[in-house]
């Protein structure tokens, strides 16, 4: 049985205890902490966790053999870099840190470890239509080009304009990597007519990534659009395409009209590619090994290509990306 300290038990982190204590097996939640000592209490005695004041005593705890970190964003770097010094594995949800200097202290650290400890908490690599997309590429040919788009029906107020990059795009910026086992070499941001949905937001974005290997990649950010959430990809190769399914489980037909229900949310959406994500971390760590999904070097990467991202959506100009070069803990290949 894992042993698992989570720090952060705000929405996704209480959705990660959820699926470890009711949905998965081999995991326990033994400890927990967040900033708000109050939901972390209430979480702690619902699942029968010990409550710690700190990350860093849930991380140096004896009864906590993995952690998760869910807290806010700019204080992953320090909880990934105390969990790899206690050498234990560590999930962390994205970003993995929040600047590209932070991810390369956290790919210094993990290498000088001698092993993979990280993951980062990137799940569409999990979602089955996902895995599906990736299996039939080589029925259609060489892939040439991919159209995506990443839609949501509202965002918070705190929504700003860049975060249509950092937090939105960049499951795109992973996905791609991940799908076509190539680097984005360069990034551009074109801004069309604003949605009047968005406020001052500019809403929506239309962003074009150039693969290494010349695939090119077209991704619609519509972040205000009211009717859903709606993601989908459509790759061109040179005998033929081939598209993300229609999540929806049934077809409605009523009143003259067929329809298919779109997911209100990510959550929705990807629930079953969260639960699978979180099996196969469990299952790597307990078959003796180190986390085999999206590691350190994959969230470097993905905060490289968003910063250029938000570099090309200020000046409207292409944007090389610059990778450091990838140490051999990682292999030569985008995980798989």
């Amino acid at each position: 049985m894992l042993k698992v300290g989570v720090i952060g038990t705000g929405m996704i982190g209480q959705d990660h205890i959820r699926r470890m204590t009711t949905v998965l097996a081999g995991v326990q939640v033994t400890a927990v902490t967040d900033v708000d000592t109050a939901v972390a209490a209430s979480v702690g005695a619902r699942i029968g966790a010990q409550v710690h004041a700190s990350g860093s005593s849930v991380i140096n705890s004896a009864d906590v053999d993995a952690m998760v970190v869910c807290s806010w964003g700019p204080t992953h770097e320090e909880y990934v870099l105390a969990a790899i010094a206690a050498g234990k594995p560590v999930f962390c949800e994205k970003p993995l840190a929040t600047t590209q200097e932070a991810c390369l202290r956290i790919v210094d650290a993990e290498v000088a470890s001698g092993r993979r400890l990280v993951q980062v908490g990137y799940m569409r690599r999990y979602d089955a239509e996902y895995r599906a997309l990736k299996a039939s590429l080589a029925a259609i040919g060489r892939p040439l080009m991919m159209h995506c788009a990443h839609r949501n029906a509202s965002v918070p107020s705190f929504y700003a304009k860049e975060m249509a990059i950092t937090d939105t795009a960049v499951h795109e910026i992973d996905m791609v990597r991940w799908l076509f086992e190539d680097e984005v070499a360069a990034i551009r941001v074109l801004v069309p007519r604003r949605s009047g949905n968005g406020g001052d937001l500019q809403d929506p974005l239309f962003v074009v990534m150039e693969m290494a290997g010349g695939v090119l990649v077209d991704v619609e950010i519509s972040v205000n659009i009211r009717y859903g959430y709606d993601i989908r990809g459509e790759v061109v190769g040179e005998n033929g395409t081939a598209a993300l399914g229609n999540a929806s489980l049934v077809t409605i037909r009523h009143g003259g009209v067929a329809a298919d229900p779109v997911p209100a949310d990510w959550r929705e959406r990807f629930l079953r590619a969260y639960d699978v994500e979180f099996q196969e971390w469990i299952d790597s760590l307990a078959a003796g090994g180190g986390p085999v999904g999206p590691s350190a070097w994959d969230g470097y990467a993905a905060a490289a290509v968003s910063d250029a991202g938000v570099a090309a959506l200020r000046t409207g100009s292409r944007v090389p990306v610059a990778l450091a070069e990838r140490p051999k803990l990682y292999g030569v290949e985008v995980a798989a």
